[in-house]
């Protein structure tokens, strides 16, 4: 070996060294990528299968004429044609638009008030926030039972009350108006622990010293709430309604263990038709024609929300 080495051939010999190592590490690379597909492969199957299986399933029970035991023979669209002629198939949809209206917007409401409240310290806040997330972590069994002792006979403690101070006898679960209202208010009572602690996770992610800054600026309270929590807690605000949306729409038993869809339909909500349709009446093909058309609403609504999602990341 010579003295005198060519600094070029060191290089070369060195670049010669680094690709042949690399070469190693690049199919070792791709290699574990493929057994990463292949062992994650089952699991994507499995998942696509349960998913893919009952909305296949569903869609095909919704063009036949069968039952929970028979098939039936394929009628296309006409179980689709036949709710949409229904008296009582938009008379449930009124009802979920008014459940669900209400439930969104008067648990967002009480959320949010509570969240604001509870970002001041006070003294047991921690009591005071267990106990509020009570009718939310309550099974919705008991619940129901008790507004049912509540509120179901005219011996019951509201209607009493209500007859102590001179407001007759009202019957919430008998009356169609009241009991509509009733279990609107019923739902708003169960589901305003949720809107608390997602709107209490936004609260706490604002940086105190925007707070601070525009107090200094002279800003009140008021335009404090509408200029800086609002907008800063908006894309929390449309994933909670669209949570909420679904939980409305979805919600069968805080209806059907209340009123079971009465009085006289009253309280009957698209659920709660599907329900009585394939498992009462044994009409598979038009229940299922119901909660198809349940999906699709609430994938437009998801949809439209997301959107709103989208444009407020997009200006924030």
């Amino acid at each position: 070996m010579s003295d005198r080495t060519d600094p070029l051939d060191v290089v070369r010999a060195a670049q010669g060294r680094s690709g042949g190592a690399s070469r190693p590490r690049t199919d070792w690379s791709a290699s574990r990528g493929r057994l990463f597909l292949v062992l994650i492969a089952p699991s994507v199957l499995l998942l696509a299968l349960l998913n893919a299986y009952p909305v296949a399933y569903a869609a095909l029970q919704s063009v036949r004429n069968g039952t929970l035991i028979t098939a039936g023979e394929f009628v296309g669209l006409a179980n689709f044609a036949k709710v949409l002629q229904s008296p009582d198939f938009w008379h449930a949809v009124r009802f979920t638009a008014i459940f669900t209206i209400s439930g969104v917007a008067g648990s967002w409401l009480i959320g949010m008030a509570l969240a604001l409240a509870l970002q001041a310290r006070i003294h047991f806040g921690g009591v005071f926030k267990v106990l509020l997330l009570l009718p939310w972590v309550v099974p919705i069994v008991v619940s129901s039972m008790a507004w049912n002792w509540l509120v179901a006979t005219p011996d019951s403690p509201m209607p009493a009350l209500a007859r102590f101070l001179g407001f007759g006898t009202p019957l919430f679960l008998a009356d169609p108006v009241l009991a509509a209202v009733t279990v609107c208010v019923f739902k708003i009572w169960c589901s305003f622990p949720f809107m608390m602690l997602m709107m209490s996770a936004a609260l706490s992610a604002i940086d105190r010293s925007v707070y601070e800054a525009s107090s200094l600026d002279g800003a009140s309270a008021r335009q404090q709430l509408f200029y800086i929590t609002l907008p800063l807690t908006r894309r929390t605000t449309y994933i909670s309604w669209i949570l909420m949306t679904i939980f409305c729409i979805n919600d069968f038993p805080t209806i059907y263990l209340l009123t079971a869809g009465g009085p006289i339909d009253a309280t009957t909500s698209l659920i709660v038709l599907a329900y009585r349709l394939v498992f009462q009446n044994f009409q598979t093909g038009p229940g299922v024609a119901v909660a198809l058309m349940m999906t699709a609403a609430m994938v437009v609504v998801s949809m439209v929300l997301f959107r709103q999602i989208r444009k407020s990341g997009a200006t924030a």
